[in-house]
């Protein structure tokens, strides 16, 4: 299957280009703004790369978040534009199934593993994984300090894994016992996106455009009413 991936829904952008087995094409870079200029020139270089067009094309992924509002908006938003011009089906993969795919099956071996992601205020998102990635409960918004973490096997990945780290170290217990922090940024990449879009297929298609994963409403003031 060729399938193009897309996220700008955290602290990151990328695009990537499944092909038959491997990543054929891929741009990535850390930014927290200026999604909306990159993600298309991503595409474009993406495709340019691996010598293919749009027709050549089985279907696409994109992020659903959760993540930054504005950049999960303009993840999404680029997806549907694409899905509906080409007329590929388009599917959506949670932030959490991307970072924790992005983890290396020997880093994870024998350890449950715990998502946490950057909401940029009090709270973090997180969810669980077993070692084979299967979840193990719904995605929340918690507060670190009062996450409780049972003693065993556990690896965090995620980007927000310090400021995790952080309050748990501040705790009176200290960090639970065999706890790990994994390496790397712990950010979704549009190549774990388009591969998990390719081992899964297409049918989550079927269900219409993938819908954003809001954990809390988004942070918006509404104007005062007019009044004349």
């Amino acid at each position: 299957m060729k399938i193009l991936g897309m996220d700008s829904a955290t602290g990151a952008c990328s695009a990537a280009l499944w092909s038959d087995g491997a990543v054929a094409a891929r741009r990535f870079a850390a930014m927290d703004r200026g999604q909306s200029e990159a993600l298309i020139p991503m595409v474009q270089a993406v495709l340019e790369e691996s010598r293919l067009t749009f027709g050549q094309l089985d279907g696409l992924g994109v992020t659903v978040g959760p993540g930054a509002f504005t950049g999960l908006r303009i993840g999404l938003a680029a997806a549907r534009g694409i899905a509906l011009a080409s007329g590929l089906p388009l599917v959506g993969v949670t932030s959490f199934e991307a970072v924790a795919h992005g983890v290396p099956a020997p880093e994870r071996s024998g350890c449950a593993l715990l998502i946490a992601l950057e909401s940029r205020r009090e709270d973090i998102f997180v969810q669980s994984f077993d070692s084979e990635l299967n979840p193990l409960g719904a995605p929340r918004a918690a507060r670190p300090e009062d996450l409780e973490l049972a003693d065993g096997p556990l690896l965090v990945a995620g980007d927000a894994s310090a400021r995790l780290a952080a309050a748990l170290a501040s705790r009176r217990e200290g960090l639970p016992a065999g706890l790990r922090f994994a390496e790397g940024p712990g950010l979704p990449d549009a190549a774990h996106v388009a591969r998990l879009v390719a081992l899964r297929g297409l049918a989550g298609a079927l269900g219409g455009p993938p819908q954003p994963l809001y954990l809390r409403p988004p942070d918006v003031t509404l104007p005062p009413p007019r009044t004349r």
